[in-house]
């Protein structure tokens, strides 16, 4: 017989970190969601329910959706051009942050694509300006993957790994449970706040522009 509520748990880790790390990767509102946090927190209630083999599969599913969010905001990026509008008073989507992290992008160019895994602002404007750079697509998909690889299984193992820590103090384990999971769910209810907040500001006109890249 399955048990529901052991079942209950991974299932919803698969389903949350599938969803948000394909939006993360692939859409604006992903700025605002709290991917590195979200794999911690996946790899501990994984644990927590004893499915080792969930926390490897997992962890290669989302390496593969991570890259197809990554294709996807490329293909926004392609579709809409140079022009990245900010909002006028965002404290995120503004013209500063987003010149910052086009300048970073024409520098580093193929590298910066792989280190934006670890960046959650740049991490999903990166694949937007390779998009808007006309970076080749063959390229993009070696600097998306070598970068996914490095982040999710890290980032799930850990958390799944690092919490057999706690068998020492087993009444630690189902807090420690909680705790993460509560960071997650706050962090992700004030992101989805903020970026409510940042899309309802009006267009910055004046825009950021972000020069072809150097092959």
């Amino acid at each position: 017989m399955i048990d529901p509520l052991k079942s209950a748990g991974p299932l919803m880790v698969w389903a949350v970190v599938l969803g948000f790390v394909y939006a993360e990767c692939g859409f604006v509102v992903g700025m605002f969601l709290p991917g590195d946090s979200l794999l911690l927190a996946a790899g501990v209630v994984l644990a927590e329910h004893g499915r080792e083999f969930d926390a490897w599969a997992l962890s290669v599913c989302t390496v593969m959706v991570a890259v197809g969010g990554n294709h996807t905001g490329y293909a926004i990026g392609e579709r809409t051009g140079t022009r990245l509008l900010a909002r006028k008073d965002g404290r995120v989507l503004n013209e500063r942050n987003l010149d910052r992290a086009g300048r970073f992008f024409e520098h580093w160019g193929f590298w910066a694509v792989v280190a934006a895994r670890w960046m959650p602002f740049v991490r999903t404007i990166a694949p937007m300006l390779a998009g808007a750079a006309h970076m080749g697509r063959r390229k993009f998909f070696l600097a998306s993957l070598l970068g996914a690889v490095g982040w999710v299984p890290l980032l799930v193992l850990l958390g799944y790994y690092g919490s057999g820590l706690l068998d020492y103090h087993p009444w630690l384990r189902p807090l420690a449970t909680g705790v993460v999971i509560f960071m997650f769910a706050a962090g992700t209810t004030y992101g989805l706040w903020r970026y409510r907040q940042e899309m309802s500001k009006p267009v910055d006109d004046s825009g950021t522009l972000v020069s072809a890249l150097h092959e």
